[in-house]
């Protein structure tokens, strides 16, 4: 594996209100790929091809201000950061614009979805994760992984096992124009999408970046597969100059 010097830099997108513990995790994840992980955060340059970056992740954290999407903040639904909201919904579109491909995990699975058109249930039960005194306990479910999507070839199987920490979700019928579902929970959460324009987009409700202490089904390596795949497409992508296609490498 390269280092990451000589890989890839991908735009990590983090809120500097979030835990540093947590922020260190995506960006150790990025770089164990064989990218080089750079910081992004709101109020930052509008990201673009032109400031160097050849990939970008967006990451979790609050939840996203329901007037973006046309509805009320119910009485579960956190106080959002309205300037993260606007800085990464520009980011996104820029990426989409400059032919960057795009991973994007838990809020940021959900920002994409709103970005693109879609909407959000605000509330689910059952989803969010347990309590422990160092923060780092999980909920755990299984998604099913649909027939000849990129989810499907990058993990090779039919289903797998999941973290879970989220009490907002994206469901069939909220799911912006132009994504295609690949994972669904159930219950009938959509907890992974495509983009159906053959531009590399990846969204997973799950955290990939998390080492579970607790792992189930090889959760921790499945996760380092998505990483790897990811920072190979992105190399690909920077090499040609093009939109990196949605095909499941090796």
């Amino acid at each position: 594996m390269p280092s990451p010097q000589q890989g890839p830099r991908v735009g990590v997108v983090l809120s500097r209100s979030n835990n540093p513990k947590s922020r260190e995790s995506y960006l150790r994840s990025v770089n164990a790929a064989g990218a080089l992980a750079v910081p992004v955060f709101p109020g930052d340059p509008e990201v673009d091809l032109s400031n160097g970056l050849h990939g970008l992740v967006f990451t979790g954290g609050e939840d996203i201000n329901p007037s973006l999407y046309g509805e009320a903040a119910r009485a579960e639904t956190g106080t959002p950061d309205d300037d993260r909201d606007k800085f990464e919904v520009s980011a996104l579109k820029a990426a989409i614009a400059g032919g960057l491909p795009v991973l994007a995990i838990c809020r940021g699975h959900q920002v994409v979805n709103v970005a693109l058109g879609g909407r959000l249930d605000q509330h689910v039960e059952g989803h969010h994760g347990l309590t422990e005194s160092d923060g780092r306990r999980s909920a755990w479910h299984e998604v099913t992984l649909g027939r000849g999507t990129l989810l499907a070839g990058i993990y090779g199987v039919k289903a797998m096992t999941t973290n879970s920490r989220h009490h907002q979700a994206v469901r069939p019928d909220t799911l912006a124009p132009g994504l295609v579902a690949s994972a669904w929970t159930a219950d009938g959460l959509v907890e992974g999408f495509e983009s159906d324009s053959g531009s590399l987009l990846i969204g997973v409700q799950w955290h990939p970046e998390r080492t579970e202490r607790d792992e189930r089904d090889a959760f921790n390596e499945r996760s380092r597969l998505l990483f790897r795949y990811f920072v190979n497409a992105v190399s690909r992508n920077a090499k040609t100059g093009g939109v990196a296609a949605n095909a499941a490498a090796g």
